[in-house]
């Protein structure tokens, strides 16, 4: 163990990649998610565009086909801006750590409205990758519908042209991705942008300096 330790120490210089991914992996998804809530591009008056899209706002409010959560409007608006103005600070490493606490609280709240009620697996795989799932009964509800549907679409349909670029498979919608994007945003907010493309970083390295002349 001390020489592989040494070992690893020898590349302690590229301990700011794996930030640097993490960063880069999560940017996009924080940014279109931010996006595709909002208005941006539609043929709407110039303030309006910048407000929640009704379809999204209807989807926070309505009890019946959405959350059914209180003021829809104000935490629509707070939900898609958060995603978006905090992707684009994570992709630049700048105000890492300030910028993952309203993200870990926007995937707190998704894990907890939209997802928690559809237990952990994003989708019904029939061999469970972990052990605390608490919805069993979708994993088989929706194995037996992806049996289903697979039977139907060999009789009826070209099955081999369908599945060439993925095979079917069956929305469980869990927690899985909203928790593991909370796990990676708190990576950031404990060690933050690390050393590489990072405007904190920089910022950090120019005070010092300023501060020791």
């Amino acid at each position: 163990m001390r020489a592989f330790d040494a070992l690893v120490e020898k590349f302690s210089g590229f301990d700011g990649l794996p930030l640097l991914l993490i960063r880069v992996f999560l940017a996009p998804i924080m940014i279109y998610a931010g996006y595709g809530k909002l208005q941006l591009g539609a043929d709407v008056g110039f303030f309006e565009q910048f407000l929640a899209d009704p379809n999204v706002v209807g989807w926070f409010g309505n009890p019946d086909w959405g959350l059914g959560l209180p003021l829809p409007g104000v935490l629509a608006f707070l939900a898609a801006w958060t995603e978006l103005i905090g992707g684009w600070l994570l992709l630049f490493g700048l105000w890492t750590r300030l910028a993952s606490l309203p993200l870990m609280f926007t995937m707190v709240v998704a894990a907890g409205t939209a997802h928690w009620d559809n237990g952990w697996h994003a989708f019904p795989e029939a061999k469970l990758t972990v052990p605390w799932e608490w919805r069993m009964d979708l994993i088989e509800e929706g194995n037996q519908r992806k049996a289903a549907a697979i039977g139907l679409l060999k009789q009826h349909g070209n099955y081999d042209w369908l599945t060439e670029a993925g095979s079917i498979t069956v929305l469980k919608g869990g927690i899985e991705f909203a928790a593991t994007y909370f796990v990676m945003l708190m990576v950031l907010f404990f060690y933050g942008g690390g050393r590489y493309f990072s405007l904190d970083y920089w910022l950090s390295q120019r005070y010092r300096d300023n501060v020791l002349s």
